[in-house]
């Protein structure tokens, strides 16, 4: 399999939480080994409390975890800052790739570790480095998983792992909102907020983009700046092998009108993309964009925010300590 952030490094020979006990690494908590993080708003909802086999993967390795559980939003943010002022050198997020980003842009740039258990909708992150979907599965790999070193993105001084955008993608997230609102989450939920979005988009971004050095002016309904090869093979777009080279693939769609929009989300749809007619792909490691408008709603990782103006895209190599399995790391 394919990872999903390539130019990484391994850190050390240290499995799972153990190494998060030893050392200078040394967890002033008597509790457990790493702290798990569980959103229980990601994904389908767990509305019920935990789900019974994220306990039962947990309760497999006494002494090891301390669950916490959070609501979203502001919580991420708390309760990651307090586990790690806690003493926990291991932080688990147990989520989908919104919530995966949050607790990941503070464990970031630390010697704190990131493990992961999936519980999104499409997590993408996880799914790309081989992190296994099932609880148990990601609980056993937290406890004896290899510690990596890899490289996320960054805009304007905020962490994603998967991707960044502007124009449509921030509405079709807003659509997406509604929808689960009304009828749950789900994968055709979200694949539905797509085409919705498309067909009623009429707004395009006027916006000089400069890429290592080198500018261009364009007129744009949409601005994708990927980290994930993954992401981009499911959906059959090119810029895999700009990711796995180290640097961020960019794609433009081209000022069009609505119905031209409503084709474009319908290939996308079906990964039937055509690449240089539906959307241009220029690879690099540094890219600024500069909109018009002074500010402007930014997409990351799934969660939407608004965000000033110029969009500065640097990478931060090697930055984020992770337990991924072994190989499945480029």
């Amino acid at each position: 399999m394919t990872g999903t952030i390539v130019d990484t490094d391994i850190e050390d020979t240290t499995r799972g939480v153990e190494g998060s006990e030893t050392g200078n690494g040394a967890s002033r908590s008597s509790r457990a080994g790493a702290v798990v993080l569980l959103n229980l708003g990601s994904g389908a909802g767990k509305e019920d409390g935990v789900p019974a086999d994220l306990q039962k993967a947990l309760d497999a390795h006494p002494g090891k975890f301390e669950l916490r559980t959070i609501e979203g939003g502001d919580d991420i943010e708390r309760e990651t800052k307090r586990a790690m002022a806690d003493g926990f050198r291991t932080i688990v997020a147990a989520g989908g790739d919104g919530t995966i980003c949050a607790v990941a842009s503070h464990v970031t740039g630390t010697d704190h570790t990131l493990g992961v258990i999936p519980q999104g909708t499409f997590n993408y992150f996880s799914r790309g480095l081989g992190i296994p979907e099932d609880p148990v599965e990601a609980v056993n790999l937290i406890a004896m998983g290899d510690h990596h070193a890899i490289s996320v993105g960054e805009v304007n001084g905020q962490i994603f792992l998967n991707n960044a955008s502007l124009g449509v993608y921030p509405a079709i997230l807003r659509q997406r909102e509604t929808i689960y609102k009304r009828w749950g989450r789900s994968r055709i939920a979200a694949h539905w907020s797509v085409i919705k979005t498309f067909f009623g988009f009429t707004r395009r971004l006027k916006m000089d983009v400069k890429v290592d050095g080198k500018s261009i002016r364009t007129k744009t309904p949409l601005v994708f700046v990927a980290r994930s090869a993954f992401q981009l093979e499911q959906f059959g777009l090119d810029g895999a092998d700009c990711v796995r080279r180290g640097q961020f693939a960019l794609l433009l769609a081209p000022d069009t009108g609505r119905w031209a929009l409503m084709m474009l989300a319908l290939r996308l749809a079906v990964h039937n993309m055509r690449m240089g007619k539906d959307v241009e792909l220029i690879c690099g490691d540094e890219i600024v964009i500069t909109p018009r408008q002074k500010k402007m709603l930014l997409a990351r990782d799934g969660e939407r925010e608004a965000m000033a103006a110029p969009f500065h895209f640097k990478m931060r190599k090697g930055a984020l300590k992770l337990i991924a399995p072994a190989g499945e790391v480029e």
